[in-house]
């Protein structure tokens, strides 16, 4: 009876600790077929549970508002956001390649909403993540050091309405 409870309690952790696992494997040696799963799972799951609260006051995640550079369609992705200043510092977990960043890049400019507020988000840079370490929180340079992060996204921020 024991070793049953143990299989069915201990098979969703086994099976979470090796998606942990792939993924850490994933992110920081870059392998693209892995990157399309995880983002492909992200697309469809993650990132529509996330939305429904992100960008709120006391969110954990923000949501950058961007077009399409064919489509033209207004897109939302759900972003991890640092204040620095008068600037977003926004961590790249899968580089430099996610579509969100290449409209970003392509139009130069975005709306981010961040604690409940809309800002305009413009210039944007690519930077060395060490080189904004002293902004972000010691848990965020630390997910930064296990998945492999060196670059970050930096926005000139100014709310909307300003």
């Amino acid at each position: 009876m024991w070793i049953w409870i143990a299989v069915i309690a201990g098979t969703p952790v086994g099976l979470a600790l090796v998606w942990f696992l792939f993924l850490i494997v994933v992110m920081r040696t870059g392998y693209a077929p892995g990157l399309a799963v995880v983002r492909r799972f992200n697309r469809r799951v993650t990132n529509r549970q996330v939305l429904k609260t992100a960008g709120g006051a006391g969110a954990s995640a923000s949501v950058i508002r961007h077009i399409g550079r064919s489509s033209g369609k207004s897109y939302e992705t759900p972003v991890g956001v640092t204040e620095a200043g008068e600037n977003f510092l926004i961590s790249l977990p899968y580089g430099t390649t996610p579509d969100w960043l290449k409209n970003v890049r392509a139009a130069g400019t975005a709306e981010i909403v961040h604690g409940g507020i809309v800002f305009r988000a413009s210039a944007p840079e690519l930077v060395d993540a060490a080189s904004v370490a002293r902004y972000q929180s010691r848990q965020e340079r630390l997910g930064q050091w296990i998945f492999g992060v060196d670059q970050v996204l930096r926005l000139r921020v100014a709310p909307v309405g300003r």
